[in-house]
């Protein structure tokens, strides 16, 4: 297990992530085989774009829609990804294996936010486990994908 303190070891395990998962076509081997893909978002503040490797959960009724977690692992506040996607919530890059897609975002509200965070929470346990160490609901974002991008 690899613990992170700082944010500069974030930003490094992120990118060695992200180097990994394209140079794999998808996989990255701390997730095991766990569906992931990489977030890609336009920062809020700094109008930067960013990227975030995720696990993620497909809708089991429509192939061009999944779902994302702002998890934080736990943590008390939303990671920076959501606030991201919650200002700009149509320019949204996904990859998923070798595939460079467009996506909207929406935030789900509840009661459709606590059952698809429990689906994931049932397939991964860490998600319960997340869940349990903050007093906020874990957001859950529907990403609907659109088309490859160029």
């Amino acid at each position: 297990m690899v613990i992170i303190v700082n944010k500069e070891q974030i930003a490094a395990f992120n990118e060695a992530n992200i180097a990994e998962f394209r140079a794999s076509g998808g996989r990255l081997a701390t997730f095991g085989t766990a569906p992931v893909l990489l977030l890609s978002t336009t920062g809020a503040r700094s109008g930067q774009r960013r990227t975030n490797p995720m696990m993620y959960l497909a809708d089991d009724h429509d192939a061009n829609r999944i779902y994302v977690f702002a998890s934080a692992a736990g943590s008390d506040n939303n990671p920076a990804w959501f606030h991201n996607l919650v200002a700009n919530p149509h320019d949204v890059g996904v990859e998923v294996g070798t595939a460079n897609l467009r996506a909207d975002a929406e935030v789900l509200p509840e009661p459709d936010r606590t059952a698809v965070f429990a689906e994931q929470a049932r397939r991964f346990s860490g998600f319960a486990h997340y869940q349990s160490m903050t007093q906020r609901p874990i957001p859950v974002v529907a990403l609907t994908l659109k088309s490859a991008t160029s």
